[in-house]
């Protein structure tokens, strides 16, 4: 078994290569080529946390995995990793387990490419002016997916608590300096979201966290961080104007999101304003972005599906650069 971690798979993975998989992930949802059973949920209350689990098998690849995520958010107070996590990776012909690697980090960029994936599919092919809403554990790969996916001239970042803000956009414009890119702290999410061509909010937030009738024309927007009931960093006013409304999965969006059930309840939204899938737009089966006026948004919540290409990627690619460390049981 070849142990994987964070640094190994910074080595041989970069932020395009998880986008590029992303949008085969995407794909192979849509084809029904994946069995990839809606995540198991074990809350943990005491602690605001909660256990997930996420198995998927695609067939053709010859490959299965299995992604342990632990969703506990007050981590960050104690310097820990706020989603720790691990991904198996398993043959499918014989199952035997290849890999372990550091779930997280898989994770991180994972989530982070699907907003790539959304930007570099629906976005207008011109934008200078990101905004990003989070800085917890997903806040350096959504921002380093919005850079990969346009060349922008600033973005704008916003926390729930502004030295900290401050502190990740000094940290962030050292490490993607190569992106030429301004980075703002904003001191609130109105400042961050004024006159974005790209926004993302990836929160735990379970109240909006931005003014739905302040985005612009022909601003995408993706929401990553709501993947539970009760959560909503979504304005339900972005939906009612919204051209069109896509998902990585409906079917994922519609068994946990608040950004949408609640919306779905309450009447703002019903499911004839959905579009679909964006692994359709991705195989041209349905229309993307028609003009530059138009609002989109993409709602993620992840599925075992991007693990599972994620994690055989990386692993094709740590076996032929000779990366990682194998164990022997």
């Amino acid at each position: 078994m070849l142990l994987l971690s964070r640094e190994d798979i910074s080595k041989v993975f970069t932020m395009r290569d998880a986008i590029e998989a992303n949008k085969l992930a995407f794909q192979l949802l849509v084809d029904g080529k994946c069995n990839a059973p809606l995540r198991t949920n074990i809350q943990a209350p005491v602690h605001d946390g909660c256990f997930l689990f996420m198995p998927a098998y695609v067939e053709e690849m010859a490959a299965a995995s299995l992604k342990i995520v632990n969703v506990f958010p007050h981590n960050i107070d104690q310097g820990l990793p706020a989603l720790p996590a691990q991904v198996m990776l398993i043959d499918g012909t014989t199952g035997v387990v290849q890999s372990l690697m550091d779930g997280s980090y898989v994770t991180q960029i994972r989530t982070g490419a699907a907003s790539g994936a959304a930007f570099d599919v629906l976005a207008k092919k011109e934008c200078k002016v990101g905004a990003l809403i989070g800085t917890g554990g997903q806040g350096a790969a959504q921002l380093e997916a919005m850079l990969e996916a346009r060349k922008l001239e600033e973005v704008r970042i916003c926390g729930l608590h502004y030295e900290r803000t401050k502190a990740f956009t000094e940290q962030m414009g050292k490490e993607m300096a190569h992106y030429g890119v301004k980075l703002i702290p904003a001191a609130s999410s109105d400042e961050a979201i004024e006159d974005a061509d790209l926004i993302i909010t990836a929160t735990p937030a379970e109240k909006p966290v931005f003014d739905g009738k302040k985005i612009k024309k022909g601003a995408t927007v993706s929401c990553i961080g709501s993947y539970q009931h009760h959560m909503q960093e979504m304005d339900p006013a972005i939906l009612r104007r919204a051209s069109k409304i896509y998902f990585d999965s409906e079917e994922a969006v519609l068994s946990e999101a608040g950004d949408i059930l609640i919306p779905l309840e309450d009447g703002t939204i019903t499911k004839e304003d959905f579009t679909g899938d964006l692994g359709k737009v991705i195989k041209g089966e349905l229309t993307g972005r028609e003009n530059d006026d138009e609002i989109i948004v993409f709602k993620s919540v992840g599925v075992a599906t991007q693990d599972l290409v994620a994690a055989r990627e990386i692993y094709d690619k740590a076996v032929k650069a000779g990366i990682g460390t194998v164990w022997n049981s």
